[in-house]
């Protein structure tokens, strides 16, 4: 105990730095943690969380009895999986090709154009989204129009609802999430570079030997955090995009959760599905870290 002490005196600068983000995240993340006691009550307010009685799984198997359990998994899972593949591989390939431009003005203008669409908001995007995609006045149906092909009404019609949701996503977001693999490209050792090049190595092969391995281990990492969260879809976005007409592709565990929660008060109830939600997050997250581990002997713990 007094080696401990010893230590942490000696460190408590560094405490004294890292003390105001323990305390955030104490006080704002796991204090509240308690409140999910109610998925296992009957939660009253007047009676209070302690007060309420308890019930057991009694709301969890309601929800996985209930018809719309399936389809709410379904549209969570494909939305995810779909954003996972066509988003995690772009922002790397946004980077080895930026990268691979020297200085100059088509350099900054690139990188000042993917950026740009992470600052607006997400209202604003919705409503853009909203208004290329109208069937009458839509950009994207003036192209189809001209095309030769029909129009299309994408925000009324459910089978395009995750197509439209993960584009935009990769719109916002993969000149933003290039940020981070350019950071590592920028640790590549040169000389290996001008090595290569003496042994006659083409462009491509000197990405794939050489600049790939250095920026693996962020891949990784990058990976290992969006399939723990593979289950978390912000409800924000597609509540801003969902109409009665696509509610069947566009309803998902967390739209579900804040309609039970906020609009219908069934708090015990919204808080078990979230909970399921949130623990099939914590299962992948340990799973995929323990398989990259192995793998790549590379993790986030």
């Amino acid at each position: 105990m007094s080696e401990t002490w010893k230590k942490i005196k000696k460190n408590r600068q560094l405490y004294l730095f890292i003390l105001p983000a323990f305390l955030v995240i104490l006080i704002f993340s796991y204090i509240p943690m308690y409140g999910i006691i109610i998925a296992f009550k009957d939660y009253v307010p007047a009676l209070g969380i302690w007060g309420s009685p308890w019930v057991g799984f009694k709301h969890f198997q309601r929800f996985f009895d209930s018809y719309y359990f399936w389809d709410l998994l379904k549209n969570t899972l494909g939305i995810s999986i779909y954003s996972l593949i066509v988003g995690f591989p772009l922002p790397i390939i946004l980077a080895l090709a930026l990268n691979e431009l020297k200085d100059g003005k088509f350099k900054k203008i690139t990188q000042t154009v993917t950026y740009a669409p992470n600052f607006i908001s997400v209202v604003v995007m919705v409503g853009m989204i909203v208004a290329f995609l109208n069937p009458s006045t839509g950009l994207i149906n003036h192209v189809l129009d001209f095309l030769g092909f029909e129009r299309m009404d994408f925000m009324s019609d459910p089978k395009w609802f995750k197509t439209v949701y993960v584009l935009s996503g990769v719109w916002q977001s993969t000149g933003w999430s290039s940020v981070i693999y350019l950071a590592a490209l920028s640790g590549v050792d040169p000389e290996l570079h001008e090595a290569a090049v003496v042994d006659g190595a083409s462009r491509l092969r000197r990405i794939w030997h050489i600049n790939l391995p250095t920026i693996r281990p962020t891949m990784v990492i990058l990976l290992i955090m969006s399939v723990g969260s593979i289950m978390s879809l912000g409800h924000e976005k597609i509540l801003l995009m969902q109409n009665p007409l696509n509610l069947e592709s566009s309803n998902v565990i967390s739209t579900f959760v804040y309609q039970q929660g906020l609009l219908d008060a069934q708090y015990s109830y919204a808080t078990a599905v979230g909970l399921f939600n949130s623990v099939i997050n914590a299962i992948l997250l340990i799973s995929v870290n323990k398989v990259a581990d192995k793998l790549n002997e590379t993790s986030l713990f």
